[in-house]
């Protein structure tokens, strides 16, 4: 059989199951109570089945489309990553009226000391042909009564493993906002009973315009012990935080050894 002929005769036959399905769910008025409860289990199996080729699906079309080994990035780059939250979908994708250190997944979370909660964290499309991560994520406020607002983002443990103050620790951003905004990133590097700290000042993002910049973190600043790194973590502050909506599009960190001159 033709693979044309065959992709039409499986389309027609998926086409077929759902408009079954669809006058089911019309009908379950007149069907009886066995019939009803042996349906739901069927049809329990089948959405499991959906969900999953959706989960995988998804996950496919994010990594096809966030190939990190395209991005252009300084000679002698030996790590690079970008946060899940802008690569994989997120389950759920959003949290509404956040409680204080509430995540969104595994690799985020929001501070924040805001009474009212007047806040949305969400995982949001990147439809543009220029954007790279699949994702995007958005942080909406609606009135700020707090003092602070920040992301923490986690890096993962191979960020560490032979890290030295001779690196350099580069943070690229894509960044909106539908009105100005003032944000810092702060590099937080856990070791020991210590934890240095990295501030950087990305500057005002311009009311709807996309703001593309780039941070580098010079380690040789820090009196980190080296043979002490256990954890490492990314703080993205928004100063006097107001009503506003920030999406961060891209977020790709990497390093590189410091050129001695």
């Amino acid at each position: 059989m033709a693979p044309r002929l065959r992709s039409w005769i499986d389309r027609l036959q998926r086409q077929r199951v759902q408009a079954q399905w669809a006058r089911l769910s019309e009908g379950t008025a007149g069907l009886r109570t066995g019939r009803i409860s042996y349906l739901r289990d069927e049809a329990a199996i089948l959405r499991r089945t959906l969900d999953r080729f959706l989960r995988q699906s998804d996950q496919r079309l994010a990594v096809s489309r966030a190939d990190l080994k395209d991005v252009v990035l300084p000679g002698g780059t030996d790590w690079r990553w970008r946060p899940e939250f802008l690569s994989v979908p997120a389950r759920p994708s959003g949290v509404a009226a956040p409680e204080n250190a509430a995540r969104l997944g595994e690799s985020v979370a929001i501070w924040h000391d805001c009474a009212h909660r007047a806040l949305m964290l969400r995982q949001v499309p990147n439809a543009r042909a220029t954007d790279l991560a699949a994702f995007g994520l958005r942080v909406e406020v609606m009135g700020f009564s707090g003092s602070f607002l920040s992301l923490s983002i986690d890096l993962p443990p191979a960020a560490l493993q032979g890290l030295t103050r001779d690196y350099i620790i580069r943070l690229e951003t894509t960044t909106e906002s539908e009105s100005a905004q003032e944000i810092y990133f702060r590099l937080n590097i856990g070791n020991g009973p210590n934890t240095e700290e990295l501030l950087r000042h990305l500057g005002g993002t311009q009311a709807g315009q996309v703001n593309q910049t780039v941070t580098e973190f010079d380690l040789a600043s820090t009196q980190m012990n080296e043979k002490r790194l256990d954890k490492i973590w990314l703080d993205v502050i928004f100063e006097k935080p107001q009503m506003n909506s920030v999406t961060i599009r891209e977020m790709i960190l990497s390093r590189h050894l410091r050129a001695h001159v």
